[in-house]
């Protein structure tokens, strides 16, 4: 079985003089789409977006990106129709089979952000147990399924309600949201040409770069990330603050 998680070092001078973002995230969106334009049902883009994830996920892990997010299936994505819905579930069940194969090889710890509460008690439990036996290792995937960003955010603040938390933080805040053993995320990719956040992220995406292409997911390559990583090397992070260049402090 293929490796998922593969890290290997990168010779490609371009690659190195890149900044690589300590965290990824990417909207995969278009697999629909994808299927559409071949006259093809949509489960068949899903199934061809499963596959490329798993090919940027070890690209990403070559590059040494240390923390990567996913949306694989969001609270509104119950919608869509039964047929669909069911053929996601089952990609899922074959990460899951993937995951358990690559774990001691790979050591990537995987969490799911989201609610498992509507999942089938045999994929609850599977979930369950993948983030439990991958707890040990420090390179994390966050799996988006199941996932709103209002909800997580809702949900954060009711566990602090349930702690009896009077005054609330930002920062009691982020230590109760899904993603809190990850830095928010540096780069932000969204497939498909949709210039949207689509309910991903909202806490943790004030400060992260994005970037946008036309690509639809199935379609995207190594060079497409590469092409996402460059445009955010090129981009200075304020913060909402001021970055002195070099020039100016010698004024």
């Amino acid at each position: 079985m293929a490796s998922i998680f593969s890290i290997k070092k990168k010779s490609s001078k371009t690659t190195r003089e890149l900044h690589i973002p300590e965290h990824i995230a990417f909207i995969m969106d278009g697999n629909g789409r994808w299927a559409k334009s071949r006259s093809m049902p949509r489960e068949y883009g899903h199934s061809k977006g499963a596959d490329v994830f798993r090919d940027i996920i070890r690209y990403c892990g070559e590059l040494g990106v240390k923390h990567i997010t996913v949306y694989a299936f969001s609270t509104e994505n119950w919608k869509r129709p039964e047929n669909e819905v069911n053929a996601i579930m089952k990609l899922l069940a074959k990460f899951m089979d993937e995951a358990f194969a690559d774990l001691e090889k790979e050591k990537v710890r995987v969490i799911f952000l989201g609610s498992k509460e509507p999942f089938s008690a045999e994929l609850r439990e599977r979930m369950e147990k993948l983030e439990r036996d991958s707890s040990v290792y420090e390179r994390i995937l966050n799996v988006a399924f199941n996932y709103g960003g209002r909800d997580e955010i809702v949900h954060a603040c009711n566990e602090l309600i349930k702690e009896g938390v009077t005054t609330i933080t930002p920062e009691l805040i982020s230590s109760h949201l899904y993603t809190r053993l990850s830095p928010d995320p540096d780069l932000i990719v969204r497939t498909a040409g949709e210039y949207r956040i689509s309910n991903f992220l909202m806490w943790q995406s004030a400060y992260s770069e994005f970037y946008f292409t036309d690509k639809l997911w199935p379609d995207m390559t190594h060079e497409d990330v590469d092409a996402a990583i460059a445009a955010y090397s090129g981009r200075e992070r304020r913060y909402g603050g001021v970055v002195e260049k070099k020039e100016d402090a010698k004024s």
